[in-house]
């Protein structure tokens, strides 16, 4: 870590950081000490609320829409945050879409916008993570457990997760002697709009009893393991994907 002021918090960003594993990874980084910019595509208004959130719980945040598709957009983000707060810590890239179809149906338009969130997104923003943040930096990629779960439908997303993962374990040994660590982080079956958003009860119940603990993980149970790789207890992990799924993989 660089050395700065007592005084002086870590800086996260968190892409993707109005809903979901986005928003509890900022609100709990928040909780953690750091100064966080929550990133958001398109909702102003549930990014507002994080920000509003983090606030009443004694923390600081602002909020900022960039396209992490977009290479302009996403070195904005990173111009805000250093403006704002000094630098940048911490990158959490939670932001992704994922659209299920079997291989032979899904429209490619659909394909062509999870490549470009997923695939480029998660490139736009680890270029200018690598780029720019401060010695004991954290970059956290999503990938996703469906790589191992091999689920029919998932075919186009769990690709975009693969490359994710490719470019997570690369990048973490071309940042060689900078003191940054790049990990991954996939959860199983989660309860978040994403995940629950077309599927019906049964669905749902089918895979909360997959895993040993027999439930499906919670926001607050990923943004624990994004925690503990952004801070002190997780320097020695590094180029590693976390599969925090409950055990169904």
């Amino acid at each position: 870590m660089s050395e700065q002021p007592s005084t002086s918090p870590r800086v996260a960003i968190v892409t993707g950081g109005s809903r979901g594993i986005g928003r509890e990874s900022a609100e709990r980084l928040a909780r953690e000490g750091c100064a966080v910019v929550v990133n958001y595509a398109g909702n102003a208004a549930e990014a507002d609320k994080a920000v509003a959130a983090i606030a009443e719980a004694g923390g600081q945040a602002v909020a900022f829409r960039a396209d992490v598709a977009e290479e302009a957009e996403v070195a904005a983000l990173f111009d805000l945050a250093e403006k704002t707060f000094g630098g940048v810590d911490v990158v959490v890239h939670a932001a992704g879409v994922m659209t299920l179809a079997p291989l032979a149906d899904l429209d490619l338009d659909a394909l062509d916008r999870m490549h470009r969130t997923n695939i480029r997104g998660t490139f736009v923003v680890d270029q200018q993570a690598a780029r720019r943040l401060r010695t004991g930096g954290a970059i956290i990629n999503f990938s996703s457990s469906v790589l191992a779960l091999a689920l029919p439908g998932y075919t186009a997303y769990a690709a975009t997760k693969g490359a994710v993962e490719a470019m997570t374990l690369i990048l973490a040994r071309e940042l060689r002697g900078r003191d940054v660590t790049v990990n991954a982080v996939a959860p199983g079956p989660t309860a978040t709009a994403l995940f629950l958003d077309g599927k019906d009860e049964e669905t749902i119940a089918r895979m909360a009893a997959q895993p040993p603990l027999e439930r499906l993980g919670t926001p607050e149970d990923i943004a624990s393991v994004v925690a503990f790789l952004a801070g002190p207890s997780g320097r020695w992990v590094n180029g590693q994907v976390l599969r925090a799924n409950g055990g169904i993989a």
